[in-house]
């Protein structure tokens, strides 16, 4: 079946929608190197840029569930298994952009990726990806039966492998890891809520301040722990906008988006989440 129609063959703009997302930023990022807009090592900053897609496309992913139910749009939920493959697509070219960036030399990409930590940490959340990727088919969700769900629950120890690769990839500039945990702790902290609570707006505002305080929280502690920067000035920072916002309030920001909607569909009458 074509990517852009749904399970009766009819095109879906939501699905088509979903597609371009997937695909646009690698275009981007082609026309950036095309046009030198890469730096001097295009071939490494691409390969940096992919990795930042593949977690962003992740923590998307992740995202599917939530939104479809908070605001009873259950049709969201079709997209779940393309964007899962399209995060997969994306950790596969990054590390093929790492063998590239290592000259193609297989057994030297491979030695680097054994002994460096960071680099194992990355390449266990591909296989990982794998796994759940070749086994997100219908076939195997009938062969695993009951056991699919508990398989696929993985997805969040391998999210949380992938984080700590790109905080330590990043080393002293961690604000994409940072935004991404705050996403990341949300989306953890909703799924333990009580079913009745999961569409209700004070209970989803409360995990927006868990964003906020927890992508903060780990913010300070990386600084703290594994750099000699001031982890308390740059905590601190996240009450001074004159600069912008930090990561930590980016994400209570894109989190503040779903309480937001979920009140603008109530006022506009829309269904309630059941």
């Amino acid at each position: 079946m074509a990517p852009w129609r749904d399970r009766a063959g009819r095109v879906s703009p939501l699905r088509i929608a979903t597609l371009l997302a997937l695909v646009l930023p690698a275009g981007w990022i082609l026309y950036l190197a095309l046009s030198h807009g890469l730096g001097p090592e295009p071939l490494n900053q691409a390969m940096h840029e992919t990795g930042r897609w593949a977690l962003r496309f992740l923590v998307i992913t992740l995202a599917v569930t939530p939104l479809g139910r908070a605001l009873s749009w259950p049709r969201l939920f079709t997209i779940r298994r393309m964007l899962g493959l399209g995060t997969l697509a994306w950790a596969v070219l990054h590390l093929s952009l790492y063998v590239a960036d290592q000259n193609w030399v297989i057994w030297r990409a491979a030695l680097e990726i054994a002994s460096r930590f960071y680099l194992a940490l990355g390449f266990t959340a591909l296989l990982g990806l794998t796994v759940l990727g070749w086994t997100s088919t219908d076939g195997w969700m009938k062969r695993l039966g009951r056991r699919w769900k508990k398989l696929h629950k993985l997805v969040f120890p391998i999210a949380t492998i992938a984080l700590l690769h790109a905080f330590i990839q990043s080393k002293a500039d961690t604000s994409q890891p940072v935004l991404m945990a705050g996403l990341f702790l949300w989306l953890v902290a909703w799924r333990f809520l009580p079913a009745r609570w999961q569409a209700h707006p004070a209970a989803l505002l409360c995990l927006v301040l868990l964003a906020v305080g927890g992508a903060a929280g780990l913010e300070y502690a990386w600084y703290a722990l594994t750099t000699n920067l001031p982890a308390a000035r740059i905590a601190a920072a996240n009450l001074d906008l004159s600069f912008g916002p930090r990561p930590a309030v980016q994400a209570g920001l894109v989190a503040l988006a779903i309480p937001l909607l979920v009140l603008l569909r109530r006022l506009a009458g829309g269904p309630r989440a059941a």
